[in-house]
């Protein structure tokens, strides 16, 4: 199907952040973006991320502004304001200074949604500690794997899981030195009562100097193959985290921010904690899980402008139908975005004709550290597309060797210029939210740069008018009968079958093909699996696609998903194959 652009439509409240693209883009310098935005703490004592985010604010109107409105389980909602902000975190800052933490110390949080999170990512960052969170949902041996090889000094967890997930493992763990639990008590053995620690602890602090190239974020990446890796992000990613929202995002200092990423995941902390604190708006915290009605309630009384979410969580919603966001006030909702994995088209386009806006997608990925590609809202949107660079961001398409990756000969890469050429994505280093290395794995960070450009392993095309296409990841492209096949193309295609909700495609070993493409698929609600189903879906698929259909077709109402809301193909292929399924610590269904 070929989809036509989408112009911008419904409700345009304000005049977006980012209008003239190209001019934007010839005038921008990161040095510039950095001494317009951030005077760095008072006394010139550096840039500190949580200053920024929180302290800047006090001298201001936004001081008595509302920070959070989280929402508990119980759908209570519970206010912090800035200056409310100030003094938690700088009560947990005195925290750790009085547990001897310091510069440097690597800080781990194990929570949900909650404020105690909130509190304890931005006092760390105060006392210029290394804050790394992990998913509530990891297991014992994802969580003791990371601590170890971030050497964890400080874990902030609740008690039930600390007895479910921590005690098992503490012994394995000589490094981690203090546990503190949230709550009112009484402390497991072993563990000592945040609430009693910040009583006791002044809200007056003073942010050491911090200089932008100080260590601030840990991120490790799922792990699904290998040892996991910690990319390093430093203070001055904060530029970035901030240029990036203000284009991508459109956000500005009178929204009401909503991000569903879990603040475990690089997402949910770039662009649910800090980022958004910087302008001194709202930011909705929801410690539900997933549930159509409870999100569209959300939408509707925290009365949410700009909400951040993913492509798993909006397909979800297209399975209940459109009649149901009709009983929902969703008038002052002007912006969505999607991140997490590639947009299906259909999504874009359902979102436009359902909820009055359409879905902007954007693309990166842990190591940028912040958003690269995306669709801004003053320009049309090619459904399916990633969108273009943000301004400050080189990025380029290379070409590519027998593997997929990008072909590097003598140290030297090619760049392709010419328009719908698959190649390797690649980004010109220099954006200040670069990852700074994999914590003790130098040989690893070197292997993701080649010829001048970081390689990102994601395989695009680009068309000719700049536009970026995501095709897949370099290793899940299928190989079949001479065809190079993309997973994504194939997945969104079925999505265009009025009975798929969602599909996620791999390649089955072959003795003659090499590879044959087969295809999961979830169904829509009012239609059941069966072999004349099948039939048809296949018979849809070669008609659109020919050679590089689906051969097989099989029916899972339940696709597995990284809580980030990529389809876990791996994990699909490796069920497929009787094969080990490896690290599935980082499975969610986003139904649960």
């Amino acid at each position: 199907m070929t989809w036509d652009l989408i112009r911008k439509i419904g409700r345009q409240a304000v005049t977006p952040n980012l209008i003239d693209y190209q001019d934007e883009c010839r005038g921008f310098s990161w040095h510039a973006a950095r001494r317009s935005l951030f005077h760095g703490t008072p006394g010139g004592r550096g840039l500190n991320m949580a200053y920024e985010a929180v302290d800047r604010h006090l001298e201001s109107p936004r001081c008595d502004h509302v920070a959070l409105q989280c929402i508990g389980r119980d759908g209570r909602v519970t206010e912090l304001t800035y200056l409310d902000l100030h003094v938690a975190t700088n009560r947990f800052a005195n925290t750790l200074r009085g547990l001897e933490i310091s510069r440097g110390d690597r800080v781990f949080t194990l929570l949900g949604r909650v404020p105690e999170l909130y509190v304890a990512v931005l006092g760390t960052l105060k006392n210029v500690s290394v804050l790394s969170p992990l998913f509530s949902a990891f297991g014992p041996e994802p969580i003791c794997e990371r601590l170890r090889l971030g050497e964890g000094r400080v874990l902030v967890t609740t008690p039930d899981l600390y007895a479910r997930k921590i005690s098992v493992i503490r012994e394995s763990l000589p490094g981690l030195e203090h546990v503190l639990v949230t709550g009112d008590g009484p402390a497991p053995d072993g563990t000592l009562l945040l609430s009693e620690l910040m009583e006791q602890a002044s809200g007056q602090f003073e942010i050491p100097p911090t200089a932008p190239e100080d260590m601030a974020l840990l991120h490790f990446t799922s792990g699904t193959t290998g040892t996991p890796k910690g990319a390093i992000h430093v203070h001055d990613a904060l530029v970035a985290h901030r240029m990036t929202a203000m284009y991508a995002l459109d956000l500005r200092p009178s929204d009401v921010f909503w991000c569903t990423a879990d603040p475990g995941w690089v997402t949910g902390m770039s662009y649910g904690v800090i980022a958004p604190l910087t302008f001194g708006l709202t930011l909705v915290v929801d410690a539900g899980e997933f549930d159509a009605r409870r999100w569209y309630r959300i939408l509707q009384d925290q009365h949410v402008t700009v909400w951040y979410t993913s492509p798993t969580a909006l397909r979800m919603l297209m399975r209940r139908g459109d009649a149901l966001p009709r009983e929902y006030d969703l008038s002052r909702l002007r912006f969505i975005a999607s991140v997490g994995e590639p947009l299906n088209p259909e999504v874009t386009v359902w979102g436009a004709r359902t909820l009055g806006q359409p879905v902007h997608d954007n693309w990166w990925q842990t190591e940028t550290g912040a958003i690269m590609i995306s669709n801004y809202a003053a320009m049309d949107i090619k459904p399916g597309s990633m969108g273009r660079p943000l301004p400050g961001i080189e990025a380029a398409l290379l070409e590519r060797g027998a593997d997929g990756r990008a072909r590097v000969v003598n140290g030297h890469v090619r760049v392709i210029t010419d328009p719908e050429v698959e190649g390797e994505l690649a980004l010109r280093p220099g954006w200040p939210s670069m990852f700074r290395g994999y914590l003790g794995q130098p040989e690893r960070y070197a292997k993701a740069f080649a010829g001048g450009w970081y390689l990102s392993g994601d395989i695009a095309r680009k068309d000719e008018d700049g536009y970026f296409w995501f095709v897949a990841r370099a290793d899940d492209v299928i190989k079949s009968a001479g065809h190079l096949i993309g997973p994504f193309e194939v997945e969104s295609m079925l999505m265009e079958h009025p009975a798929v909700a969602e599909a996620g495609v791999i390649g089955k070993p072959d003795p003659v093909a090499g590879e044959l493409v087969k295809a999961f698929v979830t169904l829509n609600p009012g239609y059941e699996p069966g072999e004349p189903l099948r039939l048809e879906l296949i018979a849809f698929a070669r008609r659109r696609l020919g050679a590089v259909a689906p051969k097989e077709i099989a029916f899972d109402q339940n696709l597995p998903h990284t809580r980030s809301g990529k389809v876990m193909r791996r994990l699909l292929k490796a069920r497929e194959l009787g094969l080990p399924e490896g690290d599935v610590s980082t499975l969610e269904h986003p139904a649960r």
